[in-house]
């Protein structure tokens, strides 16, 4: 039975990336300082403001979010409101526990080289591409059938119609996975040519693109956002080791396809469940520590790489 599939991604200028970028240069600058730093930032911006709000608990003193802001989203005006991470939080997370309950999903696949849905990564690719020729505001959007593109939308701020028709051919010629079907149908800026957009055209909030931070919407998500969070919180770190326990379980046994779910509780230092679907198969994963401490040696999680993982997803 043939399956539409369909995925997008939005460049770094839109509203939302804007914000996940905030939140992750923030916890980037505290980690710097600090690898030990507890840090829960989230960013609401829009129409000339900013509001930096959240938990952070750090020895770093040279943390400048205007500058952050500034650099990231423009001269906006700026309302910061930061508390410390709450003591009867701290008290599960001292101790080695989770930062809370929650459920993760990790996945892999080997239709393509970067095992990841191919749908997803022909959305990804283009934005990539059309975001080195025209670095504003932008979508995409690719729908696949039987592995081959049917449609392709593209919307970019400050794009002609024409030039950017042009940019999305050019990159379908020379991108080996972007392999067409018959009377391909491209949507280019469909609801005409816009000049106006980021900031200025709409708000933004960190983690409201889960499902581009994640596979895209072919494969269910624990719910979580993963930016501005420092690693003893699960909704990243767990996501970031499923993702992992995924790719290795993939390799280890010539699958087509690895599903793994974690879930763990507030406080508490070992997984409530840890399975992986091996092309349907359910086991029950084995040979990894899955404790928040041992994710975060595994996969060195205490650096400043976070910024750049807000980007375009974080797999």
């Amino acid at each position: 039975m043939s399956i539409f599939k369909t995925a997008e991604s939005v460049s770094p200028k839109h509203p939302d990336k804007i914000c996940d970028q905030i939140s992750d240069a923030i916890l980037d600058a505290h980690l710097t300082e600090d690898p030990d730093a507890r840090v829960a930032v989230d960013v609401a911006g829009g129409h000339g403001k900013v509001f930096v709000t959240g938990e952070v608990t750090s020895k770093a003193v040279n943390v400048d979010v205007a500058a952050i802001v500034k650099r990231l989203a423009g001269d906006v005006e700026l309302i910061e409101h930061i508390a410390a991470q709450s003591p009867e939080i701290a008290q599960g997370v001292d101790t080695g526990g989770a930062g809370d309950q929650g459920i993760m999903v990790g996945y892999a696949t080997n239709e393509t080289e970067e095992l990841l849905p191919l749908e997803f990564v022909l959305a990804r690719k283009l934005n990539q591409y059309l975001y080195k020729i025209w670095p504003y505001d932008g979508k995409t959007q690719v729908t696949t059938k039987d592995g081959k593109i049917v449609s392709i939308v593209a919307s970019f701020q400050h794009a002609p119609q024409a030039e950017l028709t042009q940019n999305v051919l050019d990159w379908v010629k020379q991108e080996p996975a972007a392999v067409v079907g018959e009377d391909v149908a491209l949507h280019v800026n469909p609801a005409g040519d816009w000049n106006v957009g980021g900031f200025d055209a709409d708000a933004g909030l960190t983690g409201r693109k889960l499902i581009v931070d994640n596979y895209g919407p072919r494969i269910p998500i624990g719910g979580g956002a993963f930016s501005g969070k420092d690693p003893s919180k699960v909704d990243r770190s767990a996501a970031y080791m499923a993702r992992r326990v995924a790719v290795d379980y993939l390799k280890a046994r010539d699958a087509k396809e690895v599903f793994v779910y974690l879930a763990y509780a507030i406080g508490y230092d070992q997984p409530l469940e840890a399975t992986v679907v091996i092309d349907g198969n359910e086991e029950v994963v084995e040979g990894y520590d899955l404790s928040p401490n041992g994710i975060i040696k595994t996969l060195d999680l205490k650096r400043a790489i976070y910024e750049d993982t807000s980007r375009y997803g974080h797999f």
